[in-house]
């Protein structure tokens, strides 16, 4: 049996996915990334490896694509690929009948719009600013005393929201701090954040081609207030994939590494 794989070295996380010569996923790690990039790509790598008996390191792997933001200083990798293409590809891999993506990466804002064999099309990015990304909700969290996976649910409780002013990463820290301590409903502010985002997410929805439907990869996407701010605005049904919407990068990789390595 042949093995093939994809390393994501993302700026916030760092994800690895090991598939078979039939394209099944045998192998996946989601790692907090370490400041130095080869070490988080060495770490998802050796613990990937580990959960596959016929494997003893990444060196045994047929191909190993690397993609994200450390793509290049994945070990052993055969090849670097975009994180744009790896996010299309593995969505492409997860559900075929999905061809618009918002991918909300630890910095920054992708609208991808998919072909009908897992290429892009077309893309759009924002990477000027942090505001609407990974490390925007972590600051969010931060500000509201509790973890992401707790403040990802509060504002579904909300009645009303609260609107975020602010459009810097910053000042809306300072502004949700300054909202908490007026004693203002945090379900409501929280429904703001995510509104805020929701409306950052348009123009890159437009730029995927979405028409009915979309849906969102990275660590974002497991936000259950953001699919729902993203649905009452964009007027899109947010498809969930059927696989953890973290690893598509990684599992486009590990597919593209399929593809190449197999007729080498």
């Amino acid at each position: 049996m042949k093995y093939f794989g994809g390393c994501d070295s993302g700026s916030t996380y760092t994800k690895c996915v090991i598939i078979d010569e039939n394209g099944k996923i045998v192998s996946d790690v989601t790692l907090r990334s370490r400041i130095n990039s080869v070490l988080s790509a060495q770490d998802a790598l050796d613990q990937a490896i580990a959960k596959v008996p016929d494997l003893n390191s990444a060196e045994e792997l047929t191909y190993l694509v690397g993609t994200g933001y450390g793509r290049n200083k994945v070990p052993f990798a055969d090849e670097n690929i975009s994180e744009i293409s790896c996010h299309a590809m593995g969505v492409h891999v997860a559900d075929p009948s999905v061809k618009a993506i918002i991918d909300i990466g630890g910095q920054d804002v992708k609208g991808i719009a998919v072909d009908t064999d897992g290429t892009v099309l077309n893309f759009a990015m924002n990477d000027k600013c942090a505001a609407g990304t990974g490390r925007f909700f972590e600051a969010m969290a931060r500000a509201f005393e509790m973890d992401l996976d707790k403040f990802s649910k509060l504002s579904l409780k909300a009645k009303n929201v609260i609107p975020i002013t602010a459009q810097c990463t910053v000042f809306a820290e300072s502004e949700v701090i300054s909202l908490v301590g007026e004693g203002k409903p945090m379900d409501e502010i929280a429904a703001g954040i995510e509104l805020s985002v929701a409306k950052r997410c348009f123009v890159m929805s437009k730029k995927a081609g979405a028409v009915d439907h979309i849906t969102l990869t990275g660590g974002c996407a497991k936000n259950d207030g953001l699919k729902a701010a993203i649905e009452n605005v964009l007027k899109l049904k947010v498809v969930e994939l059927p696989i953890d919407p973290q690893l598509m990068g990684a599992l486009g990789a590990a597919e593209f590494a399929r593809q190449k390595g197999s007729v080498c």
